[in-house]
């Protein structure tokens, strides 16, 4: 009978799998990371003001008037006569919130002056603070002139 040749073989750590490994697990945490940020803002073109101020970061309740005349708070359609409702159910969840009232730019068929105007005055007249949203504009800051 013959003697079986066994070589012995140097174990070896291999590290391409681990560093493989590494990444995936890099690449998961950064992506949900990005998932975190929930953003309730419709994406919309802005308006420039000239009077603009940058925000402060804090959480916000939007209200957005959009070319087609709907109104959204947060991203639910809400007509003109339940806004206030609205706003102040979101009020008592998040009591520090700014509300942000945005109007989405472009030429529309139906006239969004009175939503903004009937959305303003509701809201004021419950005491509330709005800030209206806008992109900053290219002209400098116009003086008040006696």
């Amino acid at each position: 009978m013959r003697p079986l040749r066994r070589t012995d073989h140097e174990t070896r750590v291999e590290m391409m799998p681990l560093i493989d490994v590494v990444f995936l697990l890099l690449t998961f945490f950064i992506y949900a990371m990005v998932l975190m940020v929930r953003a309730e803002v419709l994406p919309v073109p802005l308006e420039s003001y000239i009077s603009g101020e940058a925000a402060e970061p804090r959480s916000t309740i939007s209200i957005t008037i959009a070319i087609d005349g709907n109104i959204y708070v947060g991203q639910t359609v809400v007509p003109l006569a339940g806004v206030v409702q609205e706003v102040l159910t979101k009020v008592q969840e998040k009591p520090d919130a700014a509300i942000y009232l945005v109007v989405e730019a472009g030429d529309a068929a139906v006239d969004r002056g009175p939503l903004l105007t009937g959305t303003w005055d509701q809201l004021r007249s419950q005491g509330l603070e709005i800030f209206l949203v806008g992109a900053p504009s290219n002209v400098e800051k116009v003086k008040n002139v006696p």
